[in-house]
């Protein structure tokens, strides 16, 4: 996360107008609160509370407001991004933990892991539009990008489920062995990646077959102790990267020949990741060092390292500062 090779292709999209992210916003797992980093000058602008158990965290197309899902509160809290205040909580079944938007920002779709459901929610009403069951223990969730089809990955089932964005019926029931956790769909629609924690295994899906096309093996990175996380993909969807909690690095995959072409040593048991819009950048969670790694992907290493909160979970890039 190279065709052209991959620093031939950044060096091609940094001629491209591009504004770098201004803001991050990371929750804290076990803090309870959300640090506010201003990526001008690597320094926290402030930490805040919003919540029992914040996870997942999506930002809105117009990049102004913020929406968390808290895990113990049951519910979305809604965040002004330029005042760091949570405006107000929208309730969105138990145990939310993972939380994707629809292109136009107007509805959040989450996963329910203790109820083993995925759940639409009408962000202008706060109406839920439909509430689906899927596999046990749902983690990762990911939309297509012409919004028509959410996948799930469900930890114990080890399935991921496609369904239909609209209506909220299943579409198909797609078997991945070894604990699927994350969930990714590239930029053009033309893959759909999930990783498998158990298995220490990278899967690839077809999203217009829903059936496993790819699954490549994690071992050579750090036998036994890979445990893969969060994923991100370029914006021309030639590469992949994603996180290996107790390996601490992070990996980087050529999707064309599926090969891994490097590690990055990271902070300990990396967790979600960011990627800047111009594929240059990406930034790591890193759960039990309480930081975020800000990674150089042209040189291949750490840039630096900003000390956030208590086990920092999610990440969100703001592109624009108020």
């Amino acid at each position: 996360m190279r065709y052209l090779g991959w620093c031939a292709c950044i060096a091609l999209l940094s001629h491209a107008s591009y504004s770098p992210p201004a803001r991050m916003l990371v929750t804290n797992e076990l803090g309870n609160n959300v640090t506010d980093v201003d990526l001008t000058t690597n320094t926290v602008r402030k930490t805040f509370t919003v919540g029992q158990r914040p996870r997942g965290i999506v930002v809105s197309p117009d990049q102004k407001t913020a929406y968390i899902a808290l895990g113990r509160d049951g519910s979305i809290a809604v965040v002004d991004v330029a005042r760091d205040t949570v405006v107000k909580k929208i309730p969105c079944g138990e145990d939310p933990e993972q939380i994707v938007l629809s292109r136009d920002g107007r509805i959040a779709y989450v996963t329910n892991e203790e109820t083993a459901r995925a759940t639409a929610i009408d962000l202008t009403s706060g109406k839920t539009l439909w509430s689906t069951s899927v596999g046990t223990e749902p983690d990762g969730i990911a939309i297509t990008p012409d919004g028509k089809r959410v996948y799930v990955a469900s930890e114990t089932a080890d399935i991921v489920s496609v369904i239909d964005a609209t209506n909220g019926k299943p579409v198909a029931s797609i078997p991945i062995s070894g604990r699927p956790r994350f969930v990714e769909v590239d930029p053009r629609g033309q893959h759909v990646f999930v990783n498998a924690e158990n298995a220490s295994t990278l899967n690839v899906i077809d999203p217009h077959t829903n059936k496993v096309v790819h699954s490549v093996s994690l071992k050579s990175i750090a036998p036994d102790s890979v445990k893969p996380s969060g994923i991100a993909v370029s914006p021309d969807g030639r590469t992949v990267y994603f996180a290996n909690g107790r390996a601490n690095k992070v990996a980087v995959m050529n999707v064309s020949d599926r090969k891994i072409t490097r590690t990055i040593p990271v902070g300990q048991r990396p967790w979600s990741v960011a990627l800047s819009s111009d594929g240059s950048t990406l930034f790591t969670a890193d759960g039990r060092s309480n930081q975020i790694s800000v990674v150089d992907l042209v040189k291949g290493v750490v840039a630096r390292t900003i000390a956030v909160g208590d086990h920092p979970y999610g990440i969100a890039l703001i592109n624009s500062s108020p």
